[in-house]
């Protein structure tokens, strides 16, 4: 199996007699059989050795206690090649496809099956700040979509903290969380600055109560004005709509499943994660209708299923999705081939609003939802009807169909979209 990517057979018997051999050739050959190109496979293999030498050097010769050693083997990494990256971007890519790689061959190693999802992870810094993730879901009461939100912050802050050589929270200072925001900060979108801040109190106020801290350090936290109509997504006009529209390539698999989305969110006002979330048990063929699950406050909102919205599901349904148990709706068109994610679905669209040299700032799923909202106004739609539409209202009015009749829904899905 090694003979396909190596021709020199000291190459080769390196790899196979070290300590980590048969798994690193086992898990070639799991990648082969999952789809990843023969141009990913070479490039880990190297990487999945160096791990095994570093593991090596450190007194580590099981797979067990190897898992603790991978973010180390990707901090070192970093300082080694972080030099001879073009830009910081590609250095935190490959950073991240050498942690997940050894992850993957180590779980597969010690017998735990592989599963291709976002959460496989530890909860960032959970042995620094224990039960603060089951703090946030039992106490809190938040919803797992939120809780994402504190796992990309709080994993941030991990690696800014090993970087400043910070072990123990207990050496946290306002000096060191002021600059660890400023250093964030020039990146992010305001509001993103503000979801931070907010995250970075909840966690310091939960370490202070549990004595993690000894002192409570969120006022060291300052809160970024945020205006709520300084940054409005723009919408596009309908003629735009249709240029975006015939930019995708609907001859190929991500064509096939690109157009699906993007009427999905013109259409019906969708949010990226509510998209990345539909499985094929929300689409009701019989009564031609679909649902979003969890669309406000954990309550699902259904929507006539659109004659064009349909036509371009069950185009990439028979031609384009997986042979797969898994009911997510859509999928990566590259190995591994898991479910999309929301960011998939948000830069598909900017994609092909350049393709198209649609020129929106800030183009993404928000463009489409917007364009959505405008054009139920453009037809005097009233604004509560607007609201509950496209999931902008209380729990208690997310059952559009209470309030409006199905005809006149129907007939806002499917407006002129035959004509696409």
């Amino acid at each position: 199996m090694l003979e396909h990517y190596y021709v020199k057979p000291s190459t080769i018997d390196r790899i196979r007699d070290s300590w980590l051999g048969s798994q690193i050739e086992n898990y070639v050959g799991w990648m082969e059989a999952n789809g990843y190109s023969s141009r990913t496979v070479f490039r880990r293999l190297p990487r999945l050795f160096c791990f095994a030498e570093f593991a090596q050097k450190r007194g580590c010769t099981d797979v067990a206690s190897a898992l603790a050693l991978v973010e180390d083997f990707v901090s070192e990494w970093l300082v080694q090649h972080g030099p001879e990256a073009k830009t910081s971007a590609s250095l935190r890519k490959h950073a991240i496809d050498i942690g997940n790689a050894t992850r993957q061959m180590l779980r597969l190693a010690s017998g735990d099956p592989v599963r291709h999802n976002r959460h496989r992870h530890p909860f960032p810094l959970e042995s620094e700040v224990p039960g603060f993730q089951e703090y946030l879901r039992s106490e809190c009461g938040l919803m797992e979509s939120t809780i994402q939100g504190y796992r990309h912050h709080l994993h941030e802050f991990g690696q800014y903290l090993r970087k400043a050589g910070i072990t123990s929270f207990g050496a946290l200072s306002p000096a060191l969380l002021a600059s660890f925001i400023v250093e964030c900060a020039p990146g992010m979108a305001p509001c993103t600055r503000r979801d931070l801040c907010c995250h970075l109190k909840v966690l310091l106020r939960f370490c202070h109560r549990e004595g993690i801290t000894d002192r409570d350090l969120r006022g060291a936290v300052g809160m970024p004005q945020v205006y709520r109509l300084a940054d409005v997504p723009r919408s596009i006009t309908w003629d735009e709509v249709r240029r975006t529209l015939e930019a995708v390539d609907r001859r190929t698999i991500r064509g096939r499943r690109d157009y699906a989305i993007l009427l999905f969110l013109v259409t019906y006002g969708l949010r990226a994660h509510e998209v990345a979330k539909l499985t094929l048990g929300d689409i009701d063929w019989k009564r031609e209708r679909f649902q979003v699950p969890e669309r406000k406050a954990g309550h699902a909102t259904a929507y006539p299923l659109a004659g064009v919205v349909a036509e371009a599901l069950i185009d990439y349904l028979k031609r384009g999705r997986p042979e797969t148990e898994d009911r997510h709706l859509f999928f990566r068109v590259v190995a591994p081939r898991s479910p999309i994610t929301p960011a998939t679905v948000s830069s598909s669209v900017a994609f092909y609003l350049q393709k198209a040299e649609i020129k929106v700032r800030k183009g993404g799923s928000h463009t489409l939802r917007h364009t959505c909202v405008q054009r139920l106004i453009d037809a005097e739609f009233p604004l509560k009807t607007i609201g509950d539409y496209v999931g902008h209202r209380s729990p208690e009015s997310t059952r559009i169909y209470t309030k409006v009749a199905i005809e006149a829904l129907r007939e806002v899905a499917m407006g002129d979209g035959e004509a696409l």
